[in-house]
């Protein structure tokens, strides 16, 4: 038996002794890395176990779950998440409002917020709630509603929402598709709560990993030059010379 698979059954037993079994949590309780355990993860196809905003859970029902596209992309490009996780959680300031979009990458961002740091996080994604309240010095701020089960988003069952009276310090915003043409996503159902933080935030911030780029997805929400940040694994010169011309300023 190889190490992964001895390390795998070991996250099993864990998984079904806790509820809430947060990667950092196993990471501590194995003696490895927290990347170690994702890449357990992500490249066993081991079906009772996946990853969600951080957490490890059990899928007893493998089929339940082939439609729903937080759990597929939460597998995907987790080493560029990780580092885009790493410049953007360094950006959060004791006493800043973050409004926090939906998305895979997201919860990185959070896992990387200095555990010091005082701080109010907006958000109306399942999986970016869950990070979020591991935060001990964070107050959550749920925009609740319907949830959808496809991508684990709230959408409003009334027309007010807790974003129509906060104005965030700064919104962490994540896309599908990044171009010249516009900043998209997968789903019409994100669509408007990304636009309402946009217009209300001081200060906007895109992360999206390298993937991303030159990709334009079904629902239009914005043009880059709407954000002050990008946040990036890898630019290219053809995006930075964008940044540059806009006052975008581009990390990597």
């Amino acid at each position: 038996m190889s190490k992964r698979e001895e390390r795998l059954l070991q996250l099993i037993e864990l998984a079904n002794q806790s509820v809430n079994l947060h990667v950092k949590d196993a990471a501590k309780q194995l003696n490895v890395s927290e990347m170690t355990i994702r890449r357990d993860i992500n490249h066993s196809h081991c079906f009772p176990l996946c990853l969600l905003g951080g957490y490890i859970v059990r899928n007893q029902d493998p089929n339940q779950f082939s439609h729903y596209l937080v759990l597929e992309q939460q597998q995907r490009h987790t080493e560029e998440k990780f580092h885009i996780g790493l410049i953007a959680g360094k950006m959060v300031k004791n006493n800043d409002i973050v409004f926090f979009d939906c998305g895979t990458t997201i919860p990185y961002v959070i896992e990387n917020i200095p555990e010091h740091i005082k701080f109010t996080g907006v958000c109306y994604s399942l999986n970016v709630f869950l990070a979020l309240q591991k935060k001990k010095n964070c107050k959550v701020i749920l925009c609740g509603g319907q949830l959808e089960i496809d991508n684990a988003i709230f959408t409003p069952i009334i027309e007010s929402t807790p974003l129509d009276i906060i104005c965030p310090s700064k919104s962490f915003i994540s896309a599908a598709g990044i171009s010249l043409k516009g900043v998209t996503c997968f789903n019409l159902n994100e669509v408007n709560w990304k636009i309402k933080a946009i217009h209300k935030s001081n200060l906007n911030i895109l992360i999206a990993d390298s993937s991303k780029f030159d990709e334009l997805k079904a629902a239009y929400f914005g043009k880059l030059s709407d954000f002050d940040i990008l946040i990036s694994d890898h630019i290219s010169e053809k995006y930075l010379s964008y940044c540059h011309q806009n006052n975008i300023k581009a990390y990597q």
